[in-house]
């Protein structure tokens, strides 16, 4: 589907930010809110999804700009948190999976993270709702907002913030009207639209019959759903399909009522916003896989400091390029080089002279800006026991899959097992369609699969296996492992030894 029409139309409706008061708490302060749903693929009014409500994600995208090309480097939350918190991909940061119990995943000791980097030049930092990153040392906050910053008055009958992403954002208001003169770097995280990790509500979205308090619930049918085509259109996919979009507009809501709180402390006009998702929907055909569901992500940016608003740009970043954006825009410069390891000074693989990434701060009133036209994607881990390294090229024309242990049958993160979606298909048997792969094709992955991704968006026809395609398969392994080598991915050695 061409939802770029739709984007057009629904930016048009405006193109024109708010006149907000300012107050003098305000006042030449470059402020930064780097908002990160949880799991959210595509799915949003300005992307072209008619039948969800997002207000607030549609009206951002009017006053900012909405990238239709923007990639998660691996759709695992942990090891995407540490892409966008570092510049680099996450075999460069030792993050290859959850940081929770008992996965145990920890990014390099001496690690440069953004909240760092900007805290040394001179911003106060804070966090908001899911971390999920390690260790704290390394990704450290000055304040991490808890409901405790809610007040004596307010009680919301919940002991955390849980999915209510009204009350993160009502949590933030002492921190943004804090008289310190410093800037502000706030990292927002919702914990939706993820999957409940309830093991008796496996297919459930965090909804609650009761709603939360302060958050408006907005329900969704399973008639009104749109399926996209990497998933079955069934009974099962449209009612969990429906929970999903129900926690979208959850997060909308927190997203609406943090802007409000920006807007009431006159710190709105000076502040740059980034709203994102850790990687694609929780759905088998997208999280843990490279297929582009998977990787290719929301992002939206509304700066202060650009004269167009409403851009629809087909600019090819990836969240390797989050952090070294920020970083231009608040004119903090990164400690390179750097060692990751200490006594590793005189081994050239563990030193760390410039991000995996770049800013893309100057292109944001561009649609078409040159040189953003190739993307890499490195994914290792999910959960401990899912062993399944890929590494990935696209462009405008080709992507290529690289299943380094494509002899393995492809591991399922427990919460994609469960799901009925996932379920009822597989059931049927290895025949069974999912979307536009079968069940056995899914399960059982070649070695390299090769798209023409312009010609066949859903990527349903693996090039590689056709002999008359050897060049051009040779040309993008060439690019694969260039790019491991320049970024000290050690999976690099799996083309010569094995």
């Amino acid at each position: 589907m061409n939802c770029l029409p739709m984007i057009a139309l629904l930016i048009a409706c405006s193109t024109e930010k708010a006149e907000v008061q300012k107050t003098p708490l305000s006042a030449s302060k470059k402020n930064i809110v780097l908002f990160v749903s949880d799991d959210h693929g595509k799915t949003a009014g300005c992307y072209g999804n008619p039948a969800v409500k997002t207000p607030n994600m549609d009206q951002l995208a009017a006053e900012g700009t909405l990238f239709t090309h923007a990639f998660a480097t691996t759709a695992s939350c942990t090891a995407s948190r540490s892409v966008i918190l570092s510049g680099l991909h996450n075999h460069h940061t030792g993050l290859f999976g959850h940081e929770h119990f008992p996965f145990h995943f920890r990014a390099y000791q001496n690690l440069q993270s953004l909240p760092v980097m900007l805290n040394k030049g001179g911003y106060r930092t804070g966090t908001v709702g899911k971390y999920h990153v390690a260790p704290k040392e390394v990704f450290d906050f000055e304040t991490f907002i808890t409901t405790d910053d809610l007040g004596e008055n307010v009680n919301y009958g919940l002991a955390d913030f849980g999915r209510n992403t009204v009350m993160m954002a009502d949590a933030c208001q002492n921190f943004i009207n804090d008289p310190d003169e410093r800037p502000f770097f706030l990292y927002f995280c919702t914990s939706d639209p993820h999957r409940s990790s309830d093991n008796d509500h496996p297919n459930r979205f965090g909804n609650r019959d009761e709603g939360f308090e302060g958050v408006t619930p907005v329900t969704y049918n399973e008639e009104e759903v749109i399926v996209p085509p990497f998933l079955p259109d069934t009974r099962e996919c449209r009612e969990e399909l429906a929970q999903y979009y129900q926690s979208i507009s959850r997060v909308d809501q927190g997203l609406g009522r943090l802007i409000q709180h920006l807007k009431d402390a006159g710190a709105y006009e000076n502040t740059l916003i980034i709203y994102m998702s850790d990687h694609g929907m929780a759905f088998p055909g997208a999280k843990t896989t490279t297929y582009e569901p998977g990787l290719n992500s929301p992002l939206i940016v509304c700066s202060p400091d650009v004269e167009k608003r409403g851009v629809v740009t087909d600019a090819m970043v990836s969240w390797t390029d989050i952090t070294p954006t920020i970083l231009d825009f608040a004119g903090v410069k990164a400690p390179f080089p750097y060692t990751l390891l200490e006594g590793l000074e005189g081994n050239p693989a563990a030193i760390i002279d410039s991000f995996d990434g770049r800013s893309f701060l100057n292109i944001l009133e561009q649609e078409s800006p040159e040189g953003f036209d190739e993307i890499y994607g490195s994914h290792t881990f999910h959960e401990i026991q899912m062993y399944y390294p890929m590494r990935v090229v696209r462009d405008r024309n080709y992507k290529l899959i690289w299943n380094i242990a494509w002899q393995l049958p492809y591991p399922f993160a427990s919460d994609l097992w469960a799901a009925q979606t996932w379920q009822t298909q597989f059931k049927q048997g290895q025949e069974a369609l999912y979307g536009m792969k079968t069940v056995g094709e899914y399960i059982q992955r070649p070695e390299f699969e090769l798209y023409d991704i312009a010609k066949d968006p859903h990527e349903t026809q693996n090039l590689a296996l056709d002999p008359k395609n050897v060049e051009l398969l040779a040309t993008y392994q060439g690019k694969i492992r260039s790019f491991q080598e320049r970024t000290g991915d050690r999976w690099v050695l799996k083309w010569s030894y094995e």
